[in-house]
């Protein structure tokens, strides 16, 4: 029996467990075979499963008169690329983007378009630079977030619209964007003429805080690996590295088995982290940010002591760290959430309304040395009192190290009621051991 004899159904199975390129050729032995390889629901298969596509659409978004098309459209934009890095990065852009439709929409404006060949080729020419070909991609998706020249006016805007995210404390705030081709031009260019950068020309500027708290992301056109400036960054050039060395491969092999650089393995990672909500948005006042503070276990700790809940977690900042300080080489900021639970404040079954932060014992850790044993009144010059129901006090601080791991433990003492008005003894309250660790991944 030959095949022309097996029915469609049968073929529609054999051909969509073939692939795309098998598909097509297999359109080519007959009239019967083209007719099946042909049918639109095969490749509205391969357009799902290859580019996540649920309408025919091809790269610019326009509509086309089939899946079929929709797919050669596609194909026929990225000839020069391998495929399957091509339907990675479609896949790292849509997984961020998915995510931000839902958890932060504000953002999607910013996104800009992807750019094209010959855009990509002015940028290079410009700067003397040839991209790694996943970043490469990454702009022929999207080329980076428009800026916003928004007035602070004395005060900080509603929203921090930057896709990396960031943090603060005390006076130093960071909300880091992906700088457009454009603006990468300007910004590597004023960079490189400031810093004395000329033993550095594959450095580019790809990303950087848009906000008070300089902190710039630089890509090495070369290798493919991404790099945060430090404190000293200004004084000698100090950099370290934001993704694993051993990650990186195949950078400019457009026939390499796996082609990964930094950037693609770093925007991977950003995605991963926020679907499973290690990190999230998190609003400050008016303010909605993508917050950098890890918000899940191990990384975030949580205890709940007599209905006081303290949830901890701690993140590197790169660009205040001094590698040149062997006391103090990496300074790591820890954000504080103090809640109370809506039964109130329970001791020895007596339960009160309120209670009322008076003081604070920290037990800081360099790998599993004790560097410092901290006692003292409030915390960052306040004395927050809790009330069932009430959103979460959060306070942000920091601590230096002299190695790159370690932890923080404590204690808070509440009172029930207010300080001014005590409506039982102190008690102590568990801030459980939480992380400091320099991350494979640094954002």
């Amino acid at each position: 029996m030959g095949l022309e004899s097996v029915g469609g159904l049968a073929m529609h199975i054999i051909l969509s467990k073939l692939g795309p390129s098998d598909a097509a050729s297999v359109s080519c032995v007959g009239k019967r075979f083209h007719g099946w390889a042909s049918d639109d629901s095969l490749w509205a298969k391969f357009c799902s499963s290859d580019l996540e596509l649920s309408s025919p659409l091809d790269p610019h978004g326009n509509p086309t008169p089939s899946f079929k098309a929709a797919y050669q459209a596609w194909r026929e934009a990225f000839a020069m690329y391998p495929w399957s890095l091509v339907t990675r990065v479609k896949r790292c852009w849509s997984k961020l983007k998915s995510w931000l439709a839902v958890n932060f929409p504000e953002v999607l404006p910013t996104l800009r378009e992807g750019a094209s060949e010959a855009e990509i080729r002015e940028f290079e020419n410009s700067l003397k630079v040839k991209l790694p070909l996943p970043t490469r991609l990454l702009y022929r998706f999207c080329d980076g977030q428009e800026l916003l020249n928004e007035e602070f006016s004395g005060s900080f805007p509603s929203t921090l619209l930057g896709i990396m995210g960031g943090y603060s404390l005390y006076d130093h705030l960071v909300n880091v964007f992906l700088l457009p081709l454009s603006q990468v031009i300007v910004d590597t260019k004023g960079i490189k003429h400031q810093l004395g950068f000329s033993s550095r020309s594959e450095y580019i500027v790809v990303a950087a805080s848009a906000t008070y708290g300089e902190k710039i992301f630089f890509l090495n056109c070369s290798t493919g690996q991404l790099f945060v400036g430090t404190r000293n960054l200004a004084i000698n050039g100090e950099m370290l590295p934001c993704v694993p060395d051993t990650s990186i491969s195949s950078v400019h092999e457009s026939k390499g088995i796996q082609q990964q650089d930094a950037m693609l393995l770093w925007l991977e990672e950003h995605g991963r982290r926020l679907h499973d909500s290690t990190i999230k948005v998190r609003r400050e006042g008016k303010i909605r940010s993508i917050n950098l503070f890890p918000e899940q276990s191990p990384l975030c700790s949580s205890a709940i002591t007599n209905g006081v809940k303290v949830r901890a977690s701690a993140v590197f900042v790169p660009e205040l760290s001094n590698l040149q300080d062997e006391s103090e080489k990496f300074l790591f900021a820890y954000s504080i959430r103090l809640s109370l639970s809506p039964g109130g404040c329970v001791i020895n079954a007596m339960t009160f309304s309120s209670c009322q932060l008076y003081w604070r014992h920290w037990c800081i850790r360099a790998n599993d040395a004790i560097i410092s044993n901290v006692n003292g009144e409030a915390v960052i010059g306040k004395f927050p009192l809790l009330n069932p129901g009430e959103d979460e006090f959060v306070y942000e601080s920091c601590t230096p190290l002299p190695s790159s791991q370690g932890s923080v433990e404590g204690s808070f003492t509440f009172v029930p009621g207010r300080l001014a008005d005590p409506k039982g003894s102190p008690f102590e309250v568990e801030v459980a051991r939480f992380p400091l660790q320099l991350p494979d991944y640094i954002f």
